[in-house]
């Protein structure tokens, strides 16, 4: 007996379960009807409104409802979704003892101590039928599963059969009214209705319980007698089959186990017994101690029964219903049907392997428990229960797969378990043992653990236990606990490192963090026994393979968050379909709000994530939809925060706030609108408003007429007086006559003038927030925008068309691209970009706008040539993160990707020059404050050969040596595919064949996505294939790894001397050591000095 669930109540009297939900109904002899979820073990609802004992309760099969009856006399049908009882049914004249619904009409059954049987309509809410005929109390009622029959038994010593057959074709096809009232009086005296089929008599004393089979016309029947009675009927008659005798007190309740031939009764001698309904014998009894049983319950679809006792009830299993298997590969072996079957999961084939029992041999627990397979013996071991606990070793014949008729003989042997590699298990700790060096790997504490799942790489292992998953690695190193309410059923690791597993009701996902959610509900449950992709292969319990399709989006894109994967929830935000409160609550929790503002439609909760996530432009759009004062308050102030000026007046502006808004033009220098808001406050008639706005202006006429215009006389002349306007002080005296207030003596006066700004009209830094890898910026530094430019230069072509038979003219066409924070500039005429038509750029690429003069504040450091420099505070110094050089850096992208060379220098320029101004906290960040300048400082050296090469327009060598080291550079691939291209076409067109073939063979290697790019590369080397020579002798050997000096543009072949500079790591020939570095202009080459420390993490 395997309890699944007990209760500790008043007696029980009643029980029934859902058919649907895992519920179950108990009737108490209190008088309370409790509502128990069996799976969760928690009490949903209670139901007080009976007088005395509940003796009958039954759930509806379909329709929200219950009926229960009881020793106040009363039927009454309950909506548990309402909570409520919605009628009572009255005509009973003593203690209910039974109540039933009719699984088809809308009819109850009751039976009752009044002697009768009553079927009730519950929708018209009258009887419809009295059954008389029983001499005493009928203790129990109910209808057939599928014919018009009603069973009941009586403490008159029988048990009576009802033919109900005329009840059903008078409900489906009423007589008329007449008709029915001339009815009304045989209904009430026992008419036609419902007529005794059969009386069957055998019990020496009063029968407690008699039910049928589900199936076969047989009846079961338990009686005060202490038997158990088998009866069977035919079309004419119904006689005894059997009597079962075992029980020592009254049989309370007897009933047909729906799935398995046996039959199950309890009695108030405190069992429950178990019998074989075929061999009439007794297969297992259960006691408790001091609880007499008085009713039983089946579960109408599931292999579950319930008994009511004297202190509470118990939700139990008769056996296992986890069939026995076991993986190897790519193979699933299992026990089905006693046979022993494989199943291949490439090519989805089941086989009948062997038959492993005798026939005839399955009792109850008789069946497989576990089942171990032994690739290197090709051999099964089987445990089971039987005889009380015992194993078997089956070798699999070579040549038994698919023909599974050959019966072999096992060896046997007696044992609770066996394994082919033994084990010893303790309840509280696993253990890891390696048995070739005898030693202990790892151990872990945890609670009894009844399976270990290991991933296929054997990195990571799961412990199932039944409320819990412990996930550890392979030295039993604790990584997380997962605690589960639902009992855990099994699990499988799937290509991803994400454990899968399955509870009674779902089957859902741990990721190696401990986060876990559910992937699919379940109707019955499941046991995983590998996953495949998408596709979780497992068996239910009739032993059935079972592939079940999931949808992994959720998880996976949770793995990816956990594993920074960013690309790939980019790409998952795009194409799929994941929302919900759970998701969004989620990513807020993991510090993602950035990501949740793309799942949600909801402008309220957008503005909250947004401003949550410092992405100011989105709060911006919400807050317009919205619309509402707060919401432009609350954006007013992030905006503040992040030092957007433009927002912070438009905010200032929708929520009519015109004193900060005065104040936010003083601070940022904006006079001509502060002059505005002063003519504002004179309309409004906003004297002090006004007054403040010219205080702010340093006006000081205006000041002297706005007191003047207030009746503040005496206050006007003062101030005309002290700042030497006589002639508007002296017409003011005159006005006031005697009244002039005295200057004070000895004072120096001097004007009120606002402080100048810091910065005008434009946003200043006060603090970055970085738009973050969602919004277009840059995680791992140069990683993401790597992939970014992949996809956006695959159009694009720099420099000259080279005229080669069949080669398309490469187009210098117009530049499309603008950035957002400064105008084409003139030097685009000279350079030529290369077409980008074609090019679609995101919309979430777009550099943030900055102010106009923010390229001139840029604080150039002195040079690095001590140990440190140190760079003295100074008030406008602003306070400048990574990000915002992030962006910088795809600024430069674009404008090397746009032919703007240029202006993309003067951007790795700026950031070269503001990453000394940069602190960051953590080692890693460190790291990419590096990367980024060497980054930055390839492409520094590489614009500026390019650059001088376009100077050099009467030295074709050189020319063609500084396009070859351009190609050395590390660049993006886009760039460098642009750059072999330009090198190619030079020396193409200088006749150095050999030299342009190497470059055309080095952009083939990139797999360019342009075909234009390809062809031309193919066609070079056609040309050059047919005299593979050089016209001129260049500076440049391929073959030989070199770097480019910094200032002379010459190579530096491995093993030659060279200086670096300490800060960008440029190199340089010997003679260029104590110059100033040429890239960066901020160092001196070959100093010693310590190198770029821009965290305190650097110190430590």
């Amino acid at each position: 007996m395997l309890t699944k669930f007990e209760t500790k109540s008043n007696r029980v009297k009643g029980l029934s379960f859902h058919s649907k939900r895992p519920w179950i109904l108990a009737s108490l002899h209190s008088g309370v009807i409790q509502l128990w979820d069996y799976r969760m073990g928690t009490l949903i609802d209670r139901f007080d409104e009976h007088d005395g004992p509940v003796r009958g309760v039954h759930f509806h099969k379909s329709q929200p409802l219950f009926v229960s009856g009881g020793d106040d006399y009363k039927i009454k049908v309950w909506n548990y979704k309402l909570h409520r009882c919605l009628f009572t049914l009255l005509g009973h004249l003593d203690y209910i003892r039974t109540v039933q619904f009719h699984h088809e009409y809308p009819w109850i059954v009751s039976a009752s101590d009044d002697q009768t049987i009553r079927i009730w309509n519950w929708q018209s809410r009258t009887c419809i039928s009295v059954l008389t005929g029983h001499n005493h109390y009928v203790m129990c009622a109910s209808f057939h599963p599928k014919e018009d029959l009603v069973v009941s038994a009586s403490l008159d010593q029988t048990v009576r059969v009802w033919d109900i057959g005329a009840l059903r074709k008078k409900t489906v096809s009423p007589a008329d009214d007449i008709l029915r009232l001339s009815q009304m009086n045989t209904d009430f005296f026992g008419g036609v209705d419902a007529v005794v089929k059969y009386v069957l008599e055998g019990h020496d004393r009063g029968v407690n319980w008699a039910s049928f089979h589900p199936t076969l016309p047989l009846i079961v029947s338990g009686a005060d007698d202490r038997q158990v009675k088998i009866w069977r009927m035919n079309d004419t008659k119904a006689w005894e089959v059997d009597t079962l005798r075992g029980h020592m007190n009254n049989v309370s309740c007897v009933l047909f186990h729906a799935r398995q031939d046996i039959i199950v009764s309890n009695s108030e001698d405190k069992s429950i017994r178990v019998w074989d309904a075929t061999k009439r014998t007794g297969l297992q009894t259960f006691r408790r101690e001091h609880d007499r049983f008085w009713i039983l319950a089946a579960h109408p679809e599931m292999n579950l029964l319930a008994a009511g006792h004297d202190s509470g009830m118990i939700v139990f299993k008769l056996e296992r219903e986890r069939p026995a298997f076991s993986v190897s590969g790519d193979a699933l072996f299992y026990v089905k049907d006693r046979f022993l079957r494989t199943f291949e999961y490439s090519t989805q084939k089941d086989t009948q392997l062997i038959p492993i029992r005798r026939p005839g041999s399955s009792g109850l627990n008789q069946g497989p428990r576990t089942l171990s397979y032994s690739p290197t013996e090709n051999a099964i071991l089987v445990c089971s229960d039987t005889d009380g606990g015992s194993y078997e070793l089956y070798v699999i014949p070579k040549d038994s797969y698919g023909r599974g008729d050959i019966v072999q003989e096992a060896k046997r042997g007696i044992g609770s378990s066996a394994v082919f590699v033994a084990r010893n298990r303790s309840d509280d700790r696993v253990v890891n043992f390696d048995l070739q060096q005898r030693i202990v790997l790892g151990d872990l504490q945890t609670s009894f653990v009844r399976y270990v799942v290991w991933s296929p790489d054997m990195e990571s292992v799961a412990l199932l236990s039944k409320h819990s998953i412990v996930i550890a690695d392979k030295k039993l190193v604790h990584r997380c606990t997962l605690h589960e309410t639902i009992r855990v059923k099994s699990g499988a690791w799937d290509g991803n490192g994400v454990f899968i597993y399955t509870t009674l009701t779902h089957i859902k996902y741990c990721l190696p963090n401990g986060d876990s959610g559910i992937i699919k509900t379940l109707d019955v449950p499941v046991y995983i026994t590998k996953i495949y992709g998408s596709t979780i292969f497992c068996l239910d319990r009739d032993g059935k393979n079972r592939p079940i399709i999931i949808d992994s989006t959720e998880y996976i894109f949770k793995l990816s968050l956990i594993r920074k994967r960013y690309d790939q929830v980019m790409s998952m935000i795009k194409n799929s379909e994941l929302c919900g409160q759970a998701m969004i609550a989620y990513l807020q929790q993991k510090g993602f709000p950035q990501v949740a503002l793309y799942f949600v439609k909801d402008e309220r909760t957008r503005f909250n994530l947004a401003l949550e996530s410092g992405n100011i432009e989105k709060a911006l759009e919400s807050a317009k939809k919205i619309d509402e004062k707060d919401h432009w308050y609350r954006l007013g102030v992030e905006a503040l925060r992040q030092g957007n000026a433009g927002i912070v007046e438009y905010a200032y502006q929708k929520t009519k706030n015109f004193e900060r808004l005065s104040f936010h033009y003083l601070i940022t220098g904006n006079l001509d609108k502060l002059s505005k808001m002063m003519k504002i406050a004179e309309v409004k008639n906003d004297v002090m408003g006004q007054f403040h706005d010219a205080l702010y202006l340093g006006d000081v006429r205006e000041r002297v007429k706005i007191l003047e215009n207030a009746g503040h006389l005496p206050l006007a002349y003062i101030t005309a007086s002290v700042h030497g306007l006589h002639d508007i002080a002296e017409r003011l005296g005159k006005e006031l006559g005697d009244n002039v207030p005295s200057l004070p003596g000895g004072k120096q006066a001097s004007l009120l003038v606002p402080p100048s700004p810091v910065l005008c009209a434009g946003d200043w830094p006060l603090l970055m927030v970085s738009k973050g890898i969602f919004e277009g910026g840059l995680d791992d530094t140069g990683r993401g925008v790597d992939e970014d430019y992949e996809e956006e230069a695959a159009d694009a072509d720099w420099g000259e068309a080279l005229d080669i038979v069949e080669v398309a003219n490469l187009q210098n066409g117009d530049v499309s691209l603008v950035l957002d924070d400064e105008a084409v500039h003139e030097e685009n005429d000279e350079e030529g970009g290369w077409d980008l038509e074609d090019l679609d750029l995101p919309p979430d690429a777009e550099t943030p706008k900055t102010a106009p003069n923010a390229r001139s504040s840029v604080f150039v450091t002195p040079t690095l040539a001590c140990l440190h420099t140190y760079l003295r505070a100074f008030t406008s110094a602003p306070v400048i993160s990574i990000a915002v050089e992030r962006e910088k850096l795809k600024a430069g992208y674009k404008a090397t990707t746009a032919g703007k060379f240029s202006e993309a220098l003067r951007h790795f320029l700026s950031i070269l020059h503001t990453i000394p101004l940069i602190v960051v906290e953590t080692r890693r960040e460190v790291d990419e404050v590096k990367e980024l300048v060497v980054i930055v400082k390839e492409y520094v050296l590489g614009l500026q050969m390019e650059l001088k090469r376009r100077e050099l327009k009467d030295n074709p060598v050189r020319q063609q040596e500084l396009a070859a080291y351009f190609t050395h550079c590390n660049l993006q691939v886009p760039h460098l595919r642009l750059a072999l291209l330009n090198a190619m076409t030079v020396c193409f067109k200088a006749q150095n064949l050999s030299t342009a073939a190497n470059f055309a063979r080095r952009l083939l290697e990139t797999n360019p996505s342009n075909e234009n790019q390809a062809r031309t590369a193919r066609q070079v080397l056609q040309a050059a294939e047919r005299n593979m020579r050089d016209a001129t002798q260049l500076n440049y050997d391929f073959r030989n790894p070199f770097v480019v000096c910094g200032a002379t543009y010459i190579p530096i072949y491995r093993g030659q001397k060279d200086v670096t500079c300490p800060y960008c790591y440029t190199h340089f020939v010997p003679s260029q050591q104590g110059q100033l570095c040429t890239v960066c202009d901020l160092s001196v080459v070959g100093a010693d000095a310590s190198g770029l420390l821009c965290s305190p993490s650097q110190m430590r």
